[in-house]
């Protein structure tokens, strides 16, 4: 967990807004980290977490998790986590061993027709129940109970290379977003991985471009993650703009902030632009 992050914006573990969707988007560069960041940060304020973990193993997540001072494994033990390991669920689904095998959340890899349902499905039955475990030692009564449900993706665009719509992916946290953010005043947090720059007459309309900017309008707080203009640089390793959009009425308003940062084995260091004397 960063904790110069948190203040810059403006949370603890025992204090931070419910009911936000926060959108992470990364371009050339690796933004990742941020995810590690929320994973941390929901679970020590015991919440209880769905994570979708699209592009990486279990025990990947569990490696930087136990740096950053939090296990998954008794995480999930305990019941606060439900994670979802789209890799391997994904080769159950493609390459079965045995018939009707592998997660059904993962239904549209067998009928493309199906969309998100199934996922959307397994979120909503994650999430609705915020209850523990019975037996849990020091727990009175023996059952421990969890914080506002959290919904965590890493990362959404890989559902485009799998053959899902835009638009599905879309519907997908549209309603998402219903039932985590507003039904049950949770929290959502989304990784989009943006490769290349947008180019306005390249006709892609199934692009993870077009899904960031759907993704936009539907968030509450976007972390923009790229790599330094002026090229690499050994002591900062990227920028990230932070953007709050408030919305009143029919209006919105945002508020913006840039800052350089340095991702470190256990911590990372967030400058604002200007201010570190490896970059001005």
């Amino acid at each position: 967990m960063f904790t110069e992050l948190n203040s810059i914006l403006n949370i603890t573990p025992d204090n931070f807004k419910q009911g936000e969707f926060v959108l992470i988007s990364d371009r050339h560069t690796d933004g990742s980290f941020l995810i590690h960041h929320f994973l941390s940060f929901y679970l020590r304020a015991r919440c209880k977490v769905c994570f979708l973990g699209l592009v990486q193993s279990f025990s990947h997540y569990c490696a930087v998790s136990q740096r950053l001072g939090v296990s998954l494994v008794q995480a999930k033990e305990k019941g606060q986590l439900i994670f979802l390991e789209g890799l391997k669920e994904s080769l159950s689904v493609l390459i079965p061993k045995e018939p009707n095998t592998g997660s059904q959340a993962l239904d549209f890899l067998r009928d493309p027709s199906a969309g998100l349902r199934s996922l959307y499905e397994f979120v909503r039955a994650s999430v609705s129940h915020t209850g523990g475990v019975e037996g849990v030692e020091g727990v009175e009564g023996g059952v421990e109970e969890w914080g506002p449900p959290v919904l965590l993706v890493d990362d959404l665009s890989v559902l485009l290379s799998l053959g899902v719509s835009v638009g599905a992916a879309l519907d997908f946290s549209h309603y998402c977003r219903a039932t985590v953010c507003s039904q049950l005043q949770g929290s959502m947090v989304m990784l989009v991985r943006c490769e290349a720059e947008e180019e306005e007459d390249d006709g892609d309309e199934e692009g993870p471009e077009r899904l960031l900017k759907g993704l936009t309008h539907q968030c509450s707080l976007t972390l923009q993650v790229q790599g330094l203009p002026t090229g690499y640089c050994r002591d900062i390793h990227g920028q990230v703009e932070v953007c709050w959009r408030n919305r009143h009425g029919n209006g919105q308003q945002m508020q913006k902030k840039l800052f350089q940062y340095k991702v470190h084995d256990k911590s990372a260091s967030f400058f604002a632009r200007g201010t570190s004397s490896a970059v001005l």
